[in-house]
């Protein structure tokens, strides 16, 4: 497990983060319905090369939950941008997944982020976007808020299980559901769907182009969440090179295929 032993308040919110290595900065950045705890068989691959700064977006792992907080895509690239002032970043490298994914390129072409170079996969990036489970519940969020915790709990390692290509082991589903379980978490994993909207992404889509530094955008060929053509697409706004596939990957390529970021993000820096 990554240690998040770092406390910031952003905007009146909690966010816990963690930092690992020596040398020139990198940021990873995770999505829904997860937390930095993706990154755990990632980091130790990748800090003896940067020195890697991983959070928890705020209302999801061991940030601040709570109930009325603003959770969505419109707050995390501030929360990002506030990071990368307090951590005093200059062009770091930046790893994204999902919402992770959305967020750093919201950060980039609304509040003029630049980094050294971008590796981001399975990204929440290009309308439409959301699962039958997250319409569903965006639109009876409250039933949902309060159903039977066993209910809940079910619903939830069910759900968690489609992100990914091979079964998830015990170890991953605990890890993953840890965050969402309880009379704080329960709410908190429906406040987040109930919070998600396509006009995060709307309003950043059309502003996407060539970026300023190399980016490289994977995807997993057997995604359920975000199929593969949108991974195709977003590398031929953002970015010079064609999308790479990952074989027998699912959304969670972080448990499906953890060596291919590795070799992903080496290959990225190598020289830099």
């Amino acid at each position: 497990m990554l240690e998040l032993s770092n406390t910031s308040i952003i905007n009146g919110n909690a966010v816990r983060w963690g930092v690992m290595g020596d040398g020139p900065p990198l940021v990873a950045i995770h999505g829904t319905p997860f937390s930095s705890q993706v990154w755990r068989r990632i980091v130790p691959h990748l800090f003896d090369h940067r020195r890697v700064y991983y959070f928890d977006l705020v209302g999801y792992g061991q940030s601040e939950k709570r109930e009325g907080q603003d959770v969505s895509l419109g707050v995390q690239n501030k929360v990002l941008a506030a990071l990368f002032q307090e951590w005093e970043l200059d062009r770091p490298d930046v790893l994204a997944h999902d919402f992770g994914g959305a967020t750093a390129l919201r950060a980039y072409y609304l509040n003029g982020l630049r980094y050294g170079s971008l590796t981001i996969f399975d990204a929440v990036a290009l309308a439409p976007w959301g699962s039958p489970l997250v319409q569903h519940v965006r639109e009876h969020p409250e039933a949902f808020a309060g159903m039977p915790e066993y209910m809940h709990k079910a619903m939830l390692r069910a759900y968690l299980q489609t992100a990914a290509h091979h079964e998830l082991s015990e170890d991953a589903l605990e890890i993953y559901s840890a965050p969402w379980i309880g009379p704080v978490g329960q709410p908190a994993f429906y406040r987040q769907i109930a919070q998600m909207h396509q006009k995060y992404t709307d309003e950043v889509q059309r502003f996407y182009g060539a970026m300023d530094c190399p980016v490289s955008v994977l995807w997993g060929m057997c995604d359920e969440w975000i199929p593969y053509e949108r991974g195709e697409a977003l590398a031929g706004l953002i970015s010079g090179e064609d999308c790479v596939p990952i074989p027998l990957a699912g959304h969670l390529v972080q448990e499906d295929r953890p060596e291919a970021i590795v070799a992903a993000v080496l290959k990225q820096i190598a020289g830099r």
